[in-house]
């Protein structure tokens, strides 16, 4: 068995979808190629942006870190990076650690922003509470909260985060499911809102599958915190990949004809679903918000906080 691409002999993966076969040098170079090219073709970078990493230190927001560096080598972009304490006991300070390490190692502006500090409690904290609504929801809002107002105070042009194919198309079937046609419009490789106060969000990442990342990491000899979230397979999110990654086992095109279908469709489902996004003000942080109170600030309220 040979590379497909070099025919080197020493191969480290067979790409399913397409039986194309890599050793480490092509493997590394392609997965690398693929997010340029994503980046070159939904115009994701503009010279001169400073991008905010939502570094976790897992092996997703390292590999954006690594692939946006090279951006930064070429002075094409500033890169600077938050990574979010959510307070998970025996899991999150290993990552807050190896985020620090490679925020050190490039010599990045760095920040870290604990749920703690900033709102009073923690996600063990919050999840030990009768009739909370599921940990992925507070984790996700109070995050995109944190990052979004540490972006604006870093001067951040762009925020990336690390989603690959499969949290894509997670996305995309959890929505669809839920009847949550507002947030399916809102999927994408690059969000945009009309509220100065919320900076775009890119994601270099979203044509790329998990595995393929964690290769990825493992080939480059990258530190990064593979442990997965003890609340994840809790979620319902836990179990839409769970039945995804089953027919994909039958199907290893799937999650990419998924992706490619939901491209196809989002403009016009955004067009017949036209909503007024305009923003007022928070009564309680002053954070745009289309209702009295922002989420985060609504979380907060039912938590007695």
């Amino acid at each position: 068995m040979q590379c497909s691409k070099c025919g080197n002999p020493k191969v480290i993966y067979k790409r399913e979808q397409s039986g194309q076969i890599l050793c480490k040098d092509c493997f590394i170079e392609s997965i690398e190629k693929k997010a340029i090219r994503t980046i070159k073709k939904e115009k994701l970078l503009d010279k001169g942006d400073k991008v905010l990493v939502a570094l976790s230190g897992g092996k997703d927001s390292v590999t954006t870190l690594e692939i946006l560096d090279s951006f930064r080598q070429r002075n094409i972009i500033d890169i600077c990076a938050v990574t979010v304490d959510e307070g998970i006991a025996n899991y999150r300070q290993d990552g807050v650690d190896i985020a620090i390490r490679h925020a050190e190692r490039l010599g990045i502006e760095h920040r870290v922003v604990s749920l703690k500090e900033e709102y009073g409690i923690t996600l063990d904290e919050i999840m030990q509470r009768e009739n909370h609504k599921g940990s992925c929801t507070y984790c996700g809002v109070f995050r995109r909260t944190i990052i979004n107002k540490a972006a604006r105070e870093m001067k951040a042009t762009k925020i990336a985060t690390g989603h690959n194919l499969d949290d894509e198309v997670q996305g995309i079937m959890m929505n669809y499911l839920e009847g949550n046609t507002d947030n399916l419009t809102k999927l994408g490789p690059k969000s945009e809102s009309k509220a100065e106060e919320f900076t775009t969000k890119i994601k270099p990442l979203r044509e790329i599958p998990e595995r393929e990342i964690g290769l990825y990491v493992v080939a480059k000899e990258l530190e990064v915190h593979f442990d997965s979230c003890p609340y994840a397979m809790q979620s319902f999110r836990g179990e839409v990949s769970e039945a995804i990654n089953q027919l994909a086992e039958k199907h290893p095109t799937i999650k990419y004809s998924t992706l490619r279908g939901y491209d196809k469709i989002k403009n016009i489902l955004k067009n017949e679903l036209k909503k007024d996004y305009s923003h007022g003000r928070c009564r309680r942080c002053g954070e745009p918000a289309s209702n009295e109170l922002c989420k985060a600030c609504s979380f907060l309220e039912e938590l007695g906080l």
